[in-house]
């Protein structure tokens, strides 16, 4: 008697990714990319008794490292995932998918909430299994060891090579091109860097020698303005002495100087004279609520925190790194506001923003682990707990809700982070439920 087939009650919705960390050879007819997906079509093809059927839609990620997750393609199938549009996640070698042990817990963190599986065609593995998980993270970490090993390599090549005064790449700096892999002088870029250096030692400032760059015209690398910061790196750039610094060792480069001897050491001396007498701007070691997360919206430059110091008293400032690095002749209608004025002003913002019905039921919404009357009630507790973190904490805090200030001579404008309120009212919440065991 012939044994009748059954066919599958369920079917399985079988998605194939594939990647390739370059993307040389992707404009073939027959790539890479190609060869997975047919290897990985045919194991699907082989599982169609199961019930496996293959989805319509590509995952191809050509010319990304699997180094880290911010990838087009994987992002497209992480949310296909989590729309519940796939059941199985198939891939040619394990490593297509991560190269990293801890992105790969992450991954399948994701599979596992949505009933995901992951399979390797090559590599008979299933995440459904226990045993099949302890052999993924063994065969992962070996790939992760192989991953850091080849950088080491690199790491060692490079020191080696930096050793040997060799120029191993990169924007060539002012008064050099970069000819068959190696420094060659740029004469009249040369001759701009030889005149920085002899007005600088002329006139003994920074300031000064700006305002001249400024009223002749004169330009860095690929005409960029030369700032501040620009000079400062002029005049500490070993190079144009014809050595080579890596790692704070300096060594004898392969190209030819444009500053003799002397003349660096009259600017250094100069330099070390200046920074000893505090010519250029103290920085703020305390913690600043707004720092890396203010911006000056007239010239679209980040401000930082400044302070000065008059009759024993300290005043803190975020000032407009257009004006920090261009001076006082900068045209900028924010230019400086005073730390502690904007920092109250904007947390006041924050306090209300976060209080609004719409804003608690849309972080309610968006995770229905949390009650909705939970967030309200975390929310509210922020003034009472807000005095009683130090300073660090409550920059850690502002930094988890807000993405951005933008100054102007109008106001300002905050930008909220949505995830960030969801993570304070958890730790809020978790904060009372520790004050009631204690």
């Amino acid at each position: 008697m012939t044994k009748r087939s059954v066919a599958p009650t369920t079917t399985t919705r079988c998605a194939i990714y594939c990647r390739k960390s370059t993307e040389e050879g992707l404009e073939l007819d027959f790539n890479s990319l190609d060869a997975q997906r047919e290897a990985c079509e045919s194991y699907i093809a082989s599982q169609k008794g199961e019930g496996w059927v293959l989805v319509a839609d590509h995952y191809d990620d050509g010319g990304f490292s699997g180094g880290n997750l911010e990838r087009p393609s994987l992002k497209r199938l992480m949310a296909d995932i989590a729309a519940g549009k796939i059941n199985v996640v198939v891939v040619y070698k394990i490593d297509r998918l991560t190269r990293s042990l801890m992105d790969f817990g992450k991954l399948v963190e994701v599979f596992d909430k949505h009933g995901v599986t992951f399979v390797s065609v090559t590599q008979s593995f299933n995440t459904t299994t226990s045993m099949g998980r302890l052999t993924l993270n063994i065969l992962l970490s070996f790939a992760q060891f192989e991953r850091e090993i080849s950088a080491e390599r690199i790491r060692d090549k490079f020191a080696a090579s930096k050793k040997k005064g060799m120029w191993m790449g990169g924007h060539p700096p002012l008064g050099y091109d970069v000819v068959e892999r190696k420094l060659v002088i740029n004469q009249p870029e040369a001759e701009t860097v030889r005149t920085l250096f002899r007005r600088f030692i002329e006139t003994e400032s920074v300031v000064t020698l700006l305002k001249e760059l400024a009223a002749s015209g004169t330009v860095g690398k690929y005409g960029r303005e030369l700032d501040k910061g620009a000079i400062y790196r002029i005049l500490g750039h070993h190079v144009y002495v014809g050595e080579v610094a890596y790692h704070g060792e300096i060594y004898q480069g392969e190209h030819q100087a444009i500053i003799d001897r002397e003349t660096w050491d009259k600017a250094h001396a100069i330099l070390a004279t200046n920074n000893r007498q505090g010519d250029r701007t103290e920085r703020v070691q305390s913690p600043t609520l707004l720092k890396n997360i203010i911006r000056c919206q007239h010239c679209n430059r980040a401000m930082k925190p400044t302070f000065t110091k008059k009759n024993g008293h300290e005043y803190r400032y975020y000032t407009c790194q257009a004006v920090a690095k261009g001076g006082a002749e900068t045209v900028c209608s924010v230019r400086n506001v005073v730390a502690g004025e904007i920092e109250a002003v904007v947390m006041s913002q924050v306090r209300n923003m976060i209080k609004l019905p719409e804003l608690i039921v849309k972080t309610w919404e968006a995770h229905d682990q949390i009650h909705e009357r939970d967030v309200a009630d975390a929310l509210r507790r922020l003034d009472p707990v807000w005095e009683e973190l130090f300073p660090v904490e409550q920059q850690r805090l502002v930094h988890l809700l807000i993405s951005q200030v933008n100054v102007s001579k109008g106001g300002i404008k905050v930008h909220l982070r949505a995830e960030g309120i969801d993570t304070l009212a958890r730790e809020l919440n978790c904060l009372r439920n520790e004050a009631v065991v204690a």
